[in-house]
């Protein structure tokens, strides 16, 4: 990286894992209406949660595959419900999320009251305290099914302890926005791990995000300029994995000048992404320019127009800032300046450093293994050719590499 206090930190990667969300739930108290709205919620905001439909939730026994679920899924929801404790399969499956809490790189765990006083999970009073009194009559002479019971009480109040959200008096579906706006928050994406391998990023994101300006409410565009191969494409793709979360909706539209397809079907896109609704909105892009500031008014959004060559690339998909909500943010990457509005910021993208451009080459050129003194002076007749493009110090080294001497 070109600095040592790093932007993009590696506490900011995270284990690669299968699921984002694994839900926990009392099926009978919550399946048909509160889970069936929060699971579609996280689905339209791309999180990919693990629930178990087909689960009975009868007897002690948890399938390895629902174990392994947990494991492996980066947050768990636990909605606590009135049965919620009846339930010896609910119990020993909040038992295994609190153990993955407790593991190092350990999940995210966020309680969730539904129709249920949190003081009545975290001292197992009321419907909790009458199913407690079942299972320690159940297990009365059963020294290791009292231990079970012990860790049951054990992991509620753990969990009930933790900062959750209490839905008893709140309005459904606020509580659900602000779940799934709080689970999209703490995610990783595993779209974010690449940059650690991408020399020189932390300098470029410093700098375009002082231009963007994240915490001022007016809406803006950002340009990001440079001669082909310098690497706009890839600090653009930087600033929108890294900033999506802080907004409504989020719309990458890459290459757009390779669009075969008419105006129309960008604006299609953008529609279908920014509004979380795959559809074909519109059939001209008159009708779409309309659309986009009719539509999208009212919505925080960030926006990348990826590699655009033509005034109307930005007219028909970004023409005017009252087209989005406060606080959205449209970045475009380009080889002419010209294309930018007078009034819009610019970020010229230059080329790397010489240290930066030998660390780049060697990147790709030895992979993981330290150059011998033998190619000390080709790498530096390669980084002299290169000048500095990224591009090229890409190509030349992939085409070099395990060819020898």
């Amino acid at each position: 990286m070109a600095s040592s206090s790093s932007i993009v930190s590696d506490s900011q990667y995270c284990p690669r894992w299968k699921y984002d969300v694994f839900l926990s739930f009392r099926g009978k108290d919550t399946r048909k209406k509160f889970m069936g709205h929060l699971y579609e919620g996280l689905k339209n905001m791309g999180i990919f949660a693990f629930q178990d439909d087909k689960r009975l939730e009868q007897g002690d026994s948890i399938s390895e595959e629902l174990l392994k679920a947990i494991e492996e899924s980066q947050v768990a929801l636990v909605v606590f419900s009135r049965n919620y404790a009846t339930s010896r399969w609910c119990l020993n499956e909040l038992v295994k999320i609190m153990e993955c809490k407790e593991e190092e790189n350990g999940q995210t765990v966020i309680p969730i009251f539904y129709d249920v006083d949190p003081s009545h999970v975290r001292y197992q009073r009321e419907s909790f305290a009458e199913a407690f009194a079942k299972h320690e009559s159940r297990y009365e002479d059963d020294v290791e099914g009292m231990q079970k019971v012990q860790a049951w009480r054990t992991a509620l109040t753990a969990a009930a302890n933790l900062k959750g959200y209490d839905i008893h008096d709140g309005i459904e579906s606020e509580c659900i926005q602000h779940i799934v706006d709080q689970v999209s928050s703490k995610l990783c994406k595993a779209s974010v791990s690449y940059l650690r391998n991408v020399v020189g990023i932390d300098t470029h994101l410093e700098k375009v995000k002082s231009l963007l300006e994240m915490e001022i409410s007016d809406v803006r565009i950002v340009g990001i300029w440079g001669m082909g191969g310098v690497g706009k494409t890839t600090i653009a793709r930087a600033i929108f994995d890294t900033n999506m979360n802080q907004f409504d909706g989020a719309c990458f539209l890459a290459d757009i000048k390779e669009n075969k397809s008419g105006m129309h079907s960008l604006q299609n896109i953008l529609l279908s992404e920014l509004l979380r609704k795959n559809d074909n909105y519109v059939n001209n892009k008159e009708d779409g320019k309309h659309m986009i500031a009719r539509r999208l008014r009212f919505k925080k959004v960030l926006v990348v127009l990826d590699d655009i060559d033509h005034n109307d690339h930005l007219d028909n998909l970004a023409g005017d800032l009252d087209w989005f909500g406060k606080g959205s943010r449209i970045i475009a990457t380009t080889r002419d300046k010209h294309l930018i509005g007078k009034n819009d910021v610019v970020y010229e993208v230059t080329t790397l450093l010489d240290h930066d451009a030998i660390k780049l080459f060697h990147q790709y050129a030895f992979k993981e293994e330290a150059p011998g003194e033998c190619f000390e002076k080709l790498s530096l007749e390669v980084v002299s050719h290169a000048q500095g493009l990224p591009l090229a110090l890409k190509v030349w080294g992939s085409f070099l590499h395990n060819r020898g001497t």
